[in-house]
């Protein structure tokens, strides 16, 4: 089950890329201005947001599996339509489908990704999205290899084949195994009462919990309280904050170093790649700096890292420097949204995972058309300035919300108590 839904994280992760490093040459094919191209990748957030709150809802009454198979079709299919378009208008109409593909498959495969955790009881949910990140890396490396040789077209439909073979591959060991992920996890969750739980709030909690097949909504179905919103909504904007920053680097990153610093679009390409390599790094590394460090720490240092290394990116006058700046972003984002994300899902299970994902996808979406907005304004250098500006906001957050850490550990502690005991 584990390697199955890593698979979908590294497909989501590869086809994103594609797309992204092939944005210079679609702007070019479109004739866009940087405001125009901002609009257009607007589209990709409007979809996205718009099918996260969606996907929610259908993770808990389907399951997080089924639907995150469903888009793992859709999201290949989507990602072949921008190289056929001629004009802004039909760009961005197009860019709505691949947003909503993406945004699909993010929450359903994270709120599975939760609900292996929960039931593995070990925080591995960075090295999913470190096989995003790995998957990013191999394709922005594949797009830089390809960049001078092949238009957009065959390479984008080709990106959209190989999605398609590795979904299919992926989905008989997804489909099999996940089945009886949930209901174990929502009966372990279940027959564990909190430390201050009545006999009857634990039935009540058992309703609430149990598997939809067996007449439950499942953990999203729950109602979320005032605090637990309120923790969610932090949680899922640490995510935006973190986000942000991979969404500027992603689509403004490779034009950065072609026109501001005169690069080769081969080695612009690499502006990602460099940033995808070394966040794969720091999350493959991720559980073990978790539990030596905790989560606070690895929150706090990584926004504070990446702040660091991004103002180098953006400001840097040597392309080499700028990779380098990238490199260290990179890092220090590595590991804060995998922790918002998870946290959010043990609170309120798909529910929490769809509403911080919002915020925190909807950060990586609506960033670059602020980037677009601000370039315009100001410069694209000065523009990409606010992702170390945000990843500070992370840190200061992280920081402020440190005793939260301590209470989930006690939740976690007594929750295995009580399932040994039954």
């Amino acid at each position: 089950m584990r390697v199955a839904l890593t698979v979908f994280f590294a497909l989501d992760g590869f086809v994103f890329a594609g797309w992204v490093v092939r944005i210079p040459a679609i702007k070019e094919q479109t004739g866009a201005s940087a405001a125009q191209l901002g609009l257009a990748l607007l589209a990709v957030s409007a979809g996205a947001v718009v099918t996260m709150t969606l996907t929610g809802r259908l993770c808990t009454r389907f399951g997080s599996v089924p639907v995150t198979v469903a888009c793992g079709v859709l999201l290949p299919l989507s990602v072949a339509l921008p190289p056929l378009t001629g004009s802004v208008l039909v760009l961005g109409l197009v860019l709505l489908i691949f947003g909503a593909a993406y945004g699909g498959i993010s929450v359903a495969m994270n709120s599975a990704a939760v609900d292996l955790v929960r039931a593995l009881r070990r925080p591995v949910m960075p090295s999913f999205h470190a096989a995003f990140s790995l998957g990013g890396m191999l394709g922005s490396g594949l797009g830089g290899l390809v960049a001078g040789r092949l238009s957009p077209t065959p390479h984008l439909l080709g990106i959209t084949v190989l999605g398609l073979a590795v979904t299919a591959a992926a989905t008989p060991t997804l489909l099999r195994h996940g089945a009886s992920l949930r209901p174990r996890a929502s009966v372990d969750a279940a027959a564990t009462p909190s430390p201050a739980t009545t006999p009857d709030d634990a039935k009540a909690n058992a309703d609430a919990n149990a598997p939809a097949e067996h007449g439950g909504s499942g953990a999203g179905g729950r109602r979320m309280d005032r605090r637990t919103r309120g923790l969610v909504l932090v949680f899922g904007l640490i995510a935006l904050c973190t986000a942000y920053g991979e969404g500027a680097i992603a689509d403004w990153g490779p034009l950065h170093l072609e026109q501001d610093l005169h690069a080769h679009p081969g080695v612009a390409a690499a502006a990602y790649s460099c940033f995808a390599f070394a966040m794969t790094i720091g999350r493959f590394s991720g559980t073990t700096l978790l539990e030596r460090l905790g989560r606070t720490r690895t929150v706090v240092g990584g926004g504070a890292t990446a702040c660091a290394g991004m103002l180098l990116g953006a400001l840097a006058p040597s392309t080499g420097l700028a990779l380098a700046g990238f490199a260290v972003t990179g890092l220090g984002l590595a590991n804060i949204f995998p922790v918002a994300i998870e946290r959010a899902g043990a609170l309120a299970g798909p529910g929490g995972v769809a509403a911080a994902s919002t915020l925190g996808y909807g950060g990586m979406l609506v960033g670059p058309p602020l980037i677009g907005f601000m370039a315009d304004w100001y410069s694209l250098p000065t523009a990409l300035t606010s992702v170390a500006l945000l990843a500070g906001v992370a840190a200061v957050i992280g920081f402020a919300t440190r005793r939260t850490e301590g209470t989930d550990r006690a939740e976690i502690t007594e929750r295995t108590k009580g399932t040994e005991r039954v």
